[in-house]
């Protein structure tokens, strides 16, 4: 086959996966019908699940399946199609990265707009150098980490970092903008205006968000995806080469690939041409080694090859390729700082002891330990989430947790039925349960408590039923009493004052999120309570055994 011919199926797969991983990212969400209907749908038996394949590309992801397999010793669902990619490297080298991998092909089209790089800049970016072993220490360290257990791959793993930097900064971002926009054009009085709003709205939220979507550390996760995309303004594809470690889990795979570069040194005008064009600094040009681990197999080289001295043949002798250069500092490296990460990122007492109050996981979270062993922080519960509740964790969790989701209940609550965030898990860290399951163990996740001092009726300044009326529980955990409270130094004022169940209370946090008392709401929920935990209980009856 053709060197031209072999590039373009490269980018119409490329085309194909990136369209694929986008389409699967906005899917991950409830349907505009669901939306529209919202309170209808959480009222039926009826489980709620996505109709799409969402977790597709993490089941693809070989480093999430060996990242889970060593730290919870789990087969996440779907793993044999990872299981497939890796035998697929085995016989065809680094396919994954140039065909298929999303964040990849981002980089690679970052990288070719007005490329700061020309001539012999290019050729002198394109030679391999010492900085390529990072990636290595990386994996090195997440393995590490993940048989200390402590699942730490989500942080840097392609699929999960670009699935996190979309969900959580760059889609919600955009439609922001867009959406303050159509609230200018709302306000005119021009009616063609106030037309384009609406329909504008209606266009954009089933792909942007409904609402105004909220994440906490949002903004950083999105400067973070910035740097990283600006970087391939220094080299091409810096992320692949430099930093990404399932290519370097790609790149060791690989040295046993019959698909290898044949070059032809008497051909060879020495025109450089193939090290201007080649993605992976993997040494194309004749009379160097060809770096195999290096080489994401674009066929760019062989493309840009005027001379047909490069040539991509199958080898079917059994000699195995170059080993990859990890460098003996950074397997040192990885070994040390994986084996140190996990037993000082748990010195803060988020694992062994009660955590910060605030920690309050989705409902299904596997006890903190085990929780930890399994999430890869990608962010797909929070995208699913309805309500916008979950949130990824700034210190709530410690370092070990940092990233993981948690429930922010001034933000959203918990639906009272809503079981989405453990049936998009890729991993099991969060269980896939049934409203049925949810509502009649039941789950908690956390317990309310009034704060008297700024609750209106027991602070006498006025009369508020609301957390009451809106418990879901059956009977409801929120109840009244007829109080007695000052009247600002006048005659006792008889009021209903709220209390709360601790042995109904599941923690939804709808009382927090509605609470008419703004900033910091008068009734709160903290983890105590959860029952995923013995040792965060408040009461003997909530223990689950």
């Amino acid at each position: 086959m053709r060197a031209r011919h072999l590039v373009w199926i490269r980018r119409v797969s490329q085309t194909i996966f990136l369209g694929l991983f986008l389409f699967l990212l906005v899917q991950s969400r409830l349907s505009e019908d669901a939306y529209l209907e919202y309170s209808l749908v959480f009222a039926q038996d009826v489980d709620l699940r996505l109709d799409q394949p969402v977790t597709w590309f993490f089941q693809l992801d070989p480093l999430v399946l060996l990242s889970s397999l060593l730290s919870g010793w789990k087969l996440i669902s779907g793993f044999w199609w990872a299981v497939g990619l890796l035998i697929v490297t085995l016989f065809l080298g680094r396919v994954f990265c140039s065909f298929v991998c999303p964040f990849g092909t981002i980089h690679h089209a970052v990288g070719s707009v007005k490329p700061a790089l020309k001539g012999d800049r290019m050729v002198k970016a394109n030679q391999r150098t010492s900085a390529h072993r990072i990636k290595y220490f990386l994996l090195i360290l997440f393995l590490v980490a993940a048989v200390m257990t402590l699942n730490l791959t989500g942080l840097m793993d392609p699929i999960s970092f670009l699935f996190r930097s979309l969900t959580l900064a760059v889609l919600p971002g955009i439609g922001l903008g867009l959406k303050e926009v159509f609230d200018v054009l709302a306000a005119s009085d021009i009616k063609v205006l106030n037309y384009l709003s609406y329909s504008g709205e209606v266009l954009v939220s089933p792909v942007f968000g409904y609402g105004y979507p909220a994440y906490k550390t949002g903004w950083f996760i999105g400067l973070i995806f910035l740097v990283i995309l600006f970087l391939n303004r220094i080299k091409p594809r810096f992320w692949c080469r430099v930093l990404c470690p399932l290519g370097a889990l790609l790149g060791i795979f690989s040295r046993f690939t019959v698909l290898g570069l044949e070059k032809d040194q008497d051909k060879c005008t020495e025109c450089q041409l193939c090290s201007k064009a080649c993605q992976g600094a993997a040494s194309p040009m004749p009379g160097q080694d060809w770096e195999n681990a290096e080489c994401i197999m674009c066929f760019n080289c062989f493309d840009a090859c005027p001379e047909d001295a490069l040539s991509f043949k199958f080898r079917w002798a059994p000699k195995s390729n170059r080993r990859p250069d990890m460098g003996r500092r950074a397997v040192l490296g990885g070994l040390l700082v994986g084996v140190s990460l996990p037993l000082f990122g748990k010195l803060d007492g988020s694992t062994h002891h009660v955590p910060d109050p605030r920690l309050i996981r989705p409902p299904g979270a596997l006890p903190e330990d085990e929780f930890l062993t399994l999430c890869q922080r990608c962010g797909l519960c929070m995208k699913v989430c309805p309500t916008n509740a979950i949130n990824p964790t700034l210190a709530e969790a410690g370092m070990a947790g940092f990233w993981t989701p948690h429930l922010v209940m001034t933000q959203g609550y918990c639906e009272y039925t809503c079981t989405l965030c453990g049936s998009v898990c890729p991993t099991g860290a969060i269980e896939e349960i049934s409203a049925k399951e949810k509502i009649e163990r039941p789950i908690s996740i956390g317990t309310a408590y009034v704060d008297r001092g700024r609750c209106l009726p027991w602070s006498g300044n006025g009369p508020c039923i609301v957390c009451q009326e809106l418990c879901p529980t059956s009977p409801k955990a929120i109840y009244l009493k007829k109080g007695v409270v000052p009247d600002h130094g006048q005659a006792p004022l008889p009021v209903n004052v709220p209390f709360v169940d601790m042995g109904k209370c599941v923690g939804c946090g709808i009382c927090e999120t509605k609470c008419p008392v703004k900033g910091r709401p008068a009734i709160r929920v903290i983890a105590a309570g959860e029952s995923r935990s013995l040792k965060n209980q408040i009461l003997l009856t909530n223990w689950v055994l």
